[in-house]
């Protein structure tokens, strides 16, 4: 299976899914004017990624400084297809990295871990 990653932009995250290593990662800015079409390679690589791996240990990184409602929207989906993919066997474990400092961003990942129970969250500090 191939890798997926789509380089950032100022209004769009770098995403990057290692299906070799198991690793998934979005890092930067989501407010892209349509949140679906940005979106729309991401969910259905990850369909094929779980088509394939039903009970690895997959690393989820995830680095948003900032994101809209529509990305707030596309990221509960993303939680949706861990949290069933966990369900079925899959270790997944979701590092959520803010700056030190950032209430919201740390409160947001609070509020995805509150929703998603079977998906394991740590919650990265980074330096200011």
């Amino acid at each position: 299976m191939e890798n997926l990653f789509i380089a950032a932009t100022e209004c769009t995250p770098s995403i990057y899914f290692d299906a070799e290593r198991h690793l998934l990662e979005l890092r930067g800015t989501s407010y892209p004017e349509n949140t679906t079409a940005f979106y729309a390679p991401v969910f259905a690589w990850l369909e094929e990624y779980f088509a394939h791996v039903e009970d690895g240990r997959i690393t989820v990184n995830i680095e948003i400084v900032y994101f809209n409602s529509g990305s707030s929207k596309a990221l509960l989906d993303f939680f949706d297809v861990l949290d069933d993919a966990a369900f079925r066997g899959a270790q997944i474990s979701v590092n959520w990295i803010y700056e030190d400092g950032d209430q919201d961003m740390q409160e947001y990942g609070e509020e995805f871990l509150e929703d998603f129970r079977r998906v394991s969250f740590d919650f990265v500090k980074k330096p200011k």
